[in-house]
């Protein structure tokens, strides 16, 4: 920001004043954000408002950052897009129509659709697999119709342009010169600008003598560009990565070389002028051309050369990418919460101003992570440690906003009688001390929800209660992690978007949690399982029947009870061995993965230890590198869910939970997890394309690195099947996934890597990443019927799992109070089918006007509304999680009535439907159409309205947004 971003706002927004012929483009909002609030002046502030008038400057994408597309979840990309348009809108006026998706590492079907419902006209991306760019490039077929969504297909489908071999940036060599080819400003210093303004590597400044060479040298790059397009129009990118902070000198020089090319353009054979990405698309879209579809298949995973996989980013500072889903999943519950309590409590003490500001703290930091150097883990690790800390800052404001919403609507007395958990270990459970207890369970999901809670307790002698004194099932057992803790697990039932208040006291004998009963097996030796026949143990529950190989140690296999198939399935950690000397060969890094050679299993013995349980039976497995050797190096942590009688305990029975402990590795090392089957699957799997929609991924055979170009991210589901069974993984976290023989899936977990490549070294890239992670999977097995129902719903279950807060009950006999047994933060609870999710409800505290044109003359005007945030405007987003044809029932479109659905929040007074970020009244959003052969008509493309009566249909796959307004209390 110091250094580069600030120059480049200051620099081009006093140049562009200077020539009405100079344009420029601006992507990311969260750098002008804050040039905005803390460099620019008043001057610079009303020249910004003139340029966009003018057509000058234009915002592209328009979100905080350039999100990156194969590990982030779609909620947050919308988070991103929405915060970037909020202010853009609030401030400008504006909406962005295009965008400029440069620099992620493969495309993802998902965005094109996200782009296409906030109302773009057309889509750029560049980053492709260098084989298929060859291609498309020579046959001309960089441009087409892209239909990312197999349910939406033509309504959300969007023209897309993908750049030539030179990317989106100027090309750096010319044949007279050894400088920087078209970059006259060099390269940015860092920290501060050198004394005299001179940068290193400026080019030739443009002169008499010299400006004959340049101007060939710029014709002859854009007419081989021109031999790859349709039109006669090619898109010449002017600039690169850390350019234009000394905007000036590339102006000046810019200006000379177009005039004189544009005077000689009889010679050229061309003419060339100053142009935005709006600019471009309408000259393209006005040629009247057909163009052809593309369906939803995506562009991932993405290589550069053949030894260059981009695979290596799935995994990388896995901590970072699951605090990252971690902060996304408490905001998306504090902002129901906050919602709710600012709705029910109009009167209330708490200050709403403070309380927006701590949600916002939070929506930036989950927003700024998305960036495609962000979550993907390709950044130096002091960048990766502000990340971790807005992260941890954000979600420190949004548990305590959540504590004292809790304080007030009980009324208790402020002196610490809520606490929140807030800093603890991985896996989210917070320490506690020996007094009596409650715990605060919030349900963040619009389903009613049985499932299981876990605290960490100091002894192991207690009960626990609802509020109206029942006693609640629950199980207590040594912690795995320590020695001097307990896990205790809750049976949680709660209506969607409510809380629950469990009392937890010291036993009394009567009614105490019941104590899990350990079993230990001995340590066996793995590698010489074969020559035994398997001696097995069961462990079950209503849904599985899972067996354990006494021989060995390792699970055997797991039998769906329901069907009574059997599948034969065992769980090990290998370690792909990486090179990181670039003399000897491909190296990984942050980015690649290139491994030396197949996997290597870690360990050669396990030792096995299962606590039994009436709510839980939890086995746990511990790899040692062999017989004798002291510490384990792996641990696996498997639990098996026990639902009593009277508790609708579908998915909670359906799931096995495991969690892992992976490292420190040493370094050059890569763990995976390798689930083989004997499933008959053709090496074909599916992986999601960011949480909305799977792809199916048949294995591909290479000449080179065949291993790294298999693997494909997964960011909350990947499954194998055959015929009959399939086999789905639910993540918390993304991570790389592959098949690599037939019934396998293996799964990345962590990474650990040193190079010598010179560039990653100049920017500190080398992942030595030395940290212990604990990421969290849910298997489910079972025909394909029952589990495509559960994963939808399970995947939200997993992700958005209910917030649990502490607090301690003052008083030596604390009263069991009586009152309402379902504490919802408002009278009914929001509760919507199972084929629908309640993607958003949030208070997003926007002042801009939802009628354009009155938007549009108070900023003209300058009445931008000042002061406080807008509290009336709430903001829904409901999804449907199905595609068309996925399954008879599910896949049905869902037809809802706003105002009862919303009725525990008031009377609801007007709803309007919105764009997808919501800067658009929906029935004057008109995208442009383009001809395709199915299409061949052209013209605008229309939305569907919302009847009279607040009754909505939402169809498979759709993400519908509205504002609500209610009645004042």
């Amino acid at each position: 920001m110091h250094a580069y971003a600030a120059n480049v706002y200051t620099s081009v927004v006093e140049e562009l004043t200077k020539g009405k012929q100079r344009k420029f483009i601006a992507v990311e909002q969260e750098f002008f954000r804050l040039w905005w609030d803390a460099v620019a002046t008043d001057k610079h502030k009303q020249q910004v408002h003139q340029l966009l008038q003018e057509g000058q400057l234009e915002f592209v994408i328009g979100g905080q950052v350039m999100h990156d597309e194969a590990v982030t979840l779609i909620d947050d990309q919308i988070l991103q897009l929405t915060e970037g348009h909020g202010f853009l809108y609030e401030t400008f006026g504006i909406r962005p129509q295009f965008s400029w998706h440069v620099d992620p590492f493969g495309a993802s079907a998902t965005t094109p659709t996200l782009f296409a419902l906030a109302g773009f006209n057309a889509h750029l991306i560049s980053r492709i697999d260098y084989d298929l760019k060859a291609d498309m490039q020579k046959n001309k077929r960089l441009q087409f119709v892209w239909q990312g969504s197999p349910s939406l297909s033509e309504s959300q489908q969007i023209f897309t342009h993908v750049m030539d071999q030179y990317s989106y940036c100027t090309p750096s060599q010319i044949p007279f010169s050894n400088r920087s080819g078209f970059y006259w400003n060099g390269f940015a210093v860092f920290p501060d600008p050198p004394k005299d303004g001179v940068y290193p590597n400026m080019s030739l400044p443009v002169t008499d003598t010299n400006i004959h060479p340049y101007a060939q040298a710029m014709v002859a790059n854009i007419k081989e560009r021109a031999a790859w397009f349709r039109t006669s129009d090619v898109l010449w990118p002017w600039g690169c990565d850390k350019q234009f902070f000394n905007a000036s000198v590339q102006y000046s020089n810019m200006d000379l070389l177009l005039d004189y090319i544009n005077k000689h353009s009889d010679e050229f054979g061309v003419t060339v002028q100053y142009a935005t990405v709006s600019d471009y698309f309408q000259a393209v879209h006005s040629k009247n051309l057909t163009w052809e579809i593309r369906d939803s298949q995506d562009f991932l995973p993405y290589s550069t050369e053949p030894f260059q996989a981009w695979t290596g980013f799935y995994t990388s500072r896995s901590t970072l990418k699951g605090v990252a889903r971690r902060a996304s999943s408490l905001l998306y519950a504090g902002e129901s919460f906050f919602t709710q309590y600012v709705r029910q409590h109009p009167e209330s003490s708490i200050c709403k101003c403070g309380a927006l500001k701590q949600l916002q703290s939070l929506r930036w930091a989950v927003s700024e992570v998305q960036h495609h150097d962000g979550i993907t883990g390709t950044e130096s690790p002091k960048v990766k440690n502000m990340y971790m800390d807005n992260l941890m800052y954000g979600m420190f404001n949004v548990k305590k906003l959540m504590a004292s919403l809790i304080f007030d609507m009980n009324n208790a007395k402020k002196n610490g009688d809520v606490y929140s958990s807030v800093y603890s270990k991985d896996s989210g459970k917070p320490g506690t001390t020996d007094v009596d207890q409650y715990v605060i369970v919030y349900n963040p999901l619009a389903w009613n929800i049985t499932t299981s809670v876990t605290v960490s307790v100091s002894h192991s002698s207690m009960s626990v209660y609802d509020e109206l004194g029942h006693f609640v099932p629950a199980q207590v057992q040594s912690s795995a992690e320590s020695h001097s803790t307990y896990d205790l697990y809750i049976l949680v039932e709660i209506s969607g978007l409510s809380y629950k208040k469990y009392i937890v006291k010291p036993s009394n004998g009567k009614q105490s949690v019941f104590i899990g009963k350990s079993v230990k097996y001995q340590r066996k030796d793995t590698t010489r399982g074969d020559q035994q026949s398997p001696d097995l143990l069961p462990v079950v529950n209503d849904c599985y029947q899972i067996m354990f190989d006494r021989s060995n140690n390792l699970m055997y296999s797991i039998t769906d009870r329901e069907t009574n198939q059997t599948v034969q399935l065992t769980q090990e950690f290998f370690e792909y061995h990486v090179n990181g000397d670039v003399m000897k060969g491909p190296i990984s890094d942050n980015y690649l993965f290139a491994p030396s050679s197949s996997a290597v299993p870690v360990s050669k013995a396990v030792e096995m230890e299962i606590v039994f349980g009436n709510l839980v039976t939890e086995i746990r497995q511990y790899f040692y590198s062999n017989v004798t050797a002291q510490y384990y190096i792996y641990a696996m942590y498997t639990r098996l869910y026990l639902v009593p009688e009277g508790y609708d305990g579908k998915l909670l029975c359906h799931r096995i939970e495991q969690e892992y402990s992976v490292g420190p590795l040493e370094v050059n090392r890569e763990a995976i997890l390798r689930t083989s089957t004997n499933l008959n699957t053709g090496q074909l799997l599916y992986t999601d394309d960011n949480g909305y929609q799977i792809q199916k991924r048949p294995f591909k055979t290479y000449v080179n690195n065949t291993v790294a170009r298999n693997y494909y991210p997964m960011v909350q589901t990947a499954y194998i099947e055959d015929n009959a069974t399939r086999l789905t993984l639910l993540a918390e976290r993304a991570h790389g996934v592959s098949s690599q023989g037939n019934g396998h899936m293996e799964v990345m977990l962590h990474r650990r890597l040193w190079n010598n490549l010179q560039w990653d070294l100049n920017y500190n890239l080398t992942l030595n990443d030395s940290s212990v992670v604990h990421p969290v999977f849910w298997l489910i097995l079972g025909t394909k019927s029952v589990t495509s129902v559960l994963y939808r719903t399970s995947q939200q279950a997993l992700e958005h799992r209910p917030v649990v807060m502490f607090g301690q009950l003052s008083g030596d006999k604390p009263e069991l109070p009586g009152q309402l047994q379902q504490k919802s933060v408002h009278s009914s609870p929001i509760t919507v089918p199972p084929n629908l999710h309640v993607q958003t409800l949030s208070i997003p505290g926007w002042r801009y006007s939802s009628n354009h044109a009155e938007q549009v003359r108070s900023i003209r005007m300058g009445k931008q509304k000042q002061g406080d945030a807008d509290f009336s405007r709430v903001l829904l987003r409901i999804r449907h999680l199905y595609e068309v044809g996925e399954d008879p029932v599910l896949s049905q479109p869902v037809t809802v009535n706003l105002k009862s659905l919303l009725k525990g929040l008031g009377s609801v007074k007007s709803v309007e439907e919105r764009s997808l970020t919501g800067t658009w009244d929906i029935n004057t959003l008109k995208r442009w159409k383009w001809k395709t052969a199915q299409n061949p008509s052209k013209g605008f493309s229309n939305s569907r309205n919302i009847s009279e009566n607040y009754i909505v249909t939402v169809h498979p796959k759709e993400i519908r947004t509205f504002f609500v307004y209610f009645q004042d209390q």
